[in-house]
């Protein structure tokens, strides 16, 4: 069964000195506000779409993982995933960098890299990001 998730933003004033706030209606955990200077330069407390991003492909990936090992054989007691979107200014979204420690009995760096390869691979949150360059770095801890 196909599911539909659902956030809204609305944004008050010009790019560079406007702000916005986005809201997260399909779960309902609230609203955090957006701006451009939270988004090219310090966050100041506020969320950037690149935060966003990060958010959603670290979750999305370490769900993955998690699936491809305990589906080898090998389920993870733990994974710790980071997710860091770099934004450029006038140029976009220019990498993502997955960091993830993993926490797996009976599985040696090897298979633990290749696992996370796959799921870097086939994540649908990698897959929507397919256009941007995404790179990973995977250790058993």
């Amino acid at each position: 069964m196909a599911t539909t998730r659902t956030a809204h933003t609305v944004w008050e004033g010009n790019l560079l000195e406007g702000r916005g706030t986005v809201s997260f209606d399909s779960s309902g955990i609230g609203s955090q506000p957006v701006s451009w200077p939270a988004r090219s330069e310090q966050p100041g407390g506020l969320t950037s779409p690149e935060e966003l991003i990060a958010a959603a492909h670290s979750s999305c990936f370490s769900m993955a993982l998690s699936h491809g090992l305990a589906g080898a054989g090998t389920p993870p007691t733990r994974l710790n995933t980071r997710a860091d979107v770099t934004f450029q200014p006038g140029e976009g979204i220019t990498g993502i960098h997955l960091t993830v420690e993993g926490d797996v009995p009976g599985l040696d760096a090897q298979g633990f890299e290749s696992a996370a390869q796959d799921a870097k691979k086939n994540c649908p949150v990698s897959q929507a990001l397919s256009g941007t360059t995404i790179t990973l770095t995977a250790t058993l801890v």
